[in-house]
């Protein structure tokens, strides 16, 4: 008899509590880090503080300003958004309205667009990362928003906040450091974790992470894992993600040559990922999302059709059923 039950659906049974700890990365630059949970950061200037990236709730978010708190009583002035995705945004409040949210072009277009479809998504897929959901006051909109590059001065250093390319969606950005070697990726790198790219342009993503890496970063704030030190390590890590993602086409492009359906092309890729990806923490969550993006977009789907609860629970129960 067949004992072997399905996993349960994203990561509903993800109840161990992750305590984020704040980590010094250079003079006056931080790096608010989780085992696995997203990475958010804050660089405190002369006068006032920027954060990078909130947590999911204003309860959570609270938290972290509470830690911040612990380094400087300067008021937080501005909040960078690296992308779209709720768990990255739907703190902001917390900071109040003193604090200027900015984001590119690219990602409040899909604020707008996928915004409320991604936040009813993402509470489904994450419930314990929405604790205090009923505070969401609605979804975080910047005030400021630019196409490709703007810059954030603060004394004499300046934090470059760049679009390199379409990625794990539309309209990330990264945020650079150049006095300090210092590069909070967002989720366009990862540190041996599952690499989401449900909402992906994959091919295009292996150019983005190439001109990721011509920054040569010195420490890296990945959106996921342990922050990487070393010119070395942040190059290892950006190849690494290429390396997953690459694998992840590949494999789905095998099935479709082989004329599998979804399902089997599923099947094909998790057995040709698990040896070296499926022991990364969110594995077993993304890669459903990720067949089903790589499906579409080998199939001629530019842009990700947008994920919804509905759509998520009927992927999982085809591929996972």
């Amino acid at each position: 008899m067949n004992t072997t039950t399905a996993p349960s659906f994203a990561s509903a049974s993800d109840t161990r509590e992750q305590k984020p700890r704040i980590e010094e990365l250079a003079p006056d630059v931080y790096g608010y880090i989780s085992d696995f949970d997203p990475n958010c950061g804050f660089v405190v200037g002369a006068e006032h503080v920027i954060v990078i990236d909130t947590r999911p709730t204003p309860r959570m978010a609270r938290g972290f300003l509470d830690d911040i708190r612990s380094v400087t009583d300067k008021p937080v002035k501005f909040i960078v958004l690296t992308h779209y995705h709720a768990v990255r945004v739907l703190g902001a409040s917390a900071f109040g309205d003193d604090a200027t949210v900015i984001a590119s072009n690219g990602t409040l277009d899909w604020i707008r667009t996928r915004g409320q479809a991604d936040f009813d998504s993402e509470a489904g897929r994450f419930p314990r990362l929405f604790q205090g959901i009923e505070e969401i006051p609605g979804l975080t909109f910047p005030a400021i928003s630019f196409e490709r590059e703007m810059s954030l001065w603060t004394g004499g250093r300046e934090l470059r906040l760049q679009c390199l390319g379409r990625g794990h969606s539309n309209g990330d950005t990264v945020v650079w450091l150049p006095d300090c070697g210092v590069l909070f990726s967002g989720d366009v790198v990862e540190n041996r974790c599952g690499v989401y790219a449900g909402d992906a342009y994959l091919r295009d993503w292996h150019g983005t992470l190439n001109a990721t890496a011509a920054l040569k970063p010195r420490v890296l704030v990945p959106g996921r894992g342990a922050v990487v030190r070393g010119a070395a390590a942040c190059a290892e890590a950006i190849a690494t993600t290429q390396d997953f993602l690459g694998t992840l086409l590949a494999s789905v492009q095998a099935g479709i040559d082989a004329g599998e359906d979804l399902r089997s092309c599923f099947e094909r890729t998790d057995a040709a990922m698990r040896p070296r990806f499926g022991d990364w923490p969110v594995f077993q969550h993304v890669l459903p999302f990720d067949v089903s993006r790589a499906w579409d977009e080998l199939h001629g789907v530019e842009h990700p059709t947008v994920w919804t609860a509905e759509r998520d629970r009927e992927l999982w129960d085809t591929l996972r059923g």
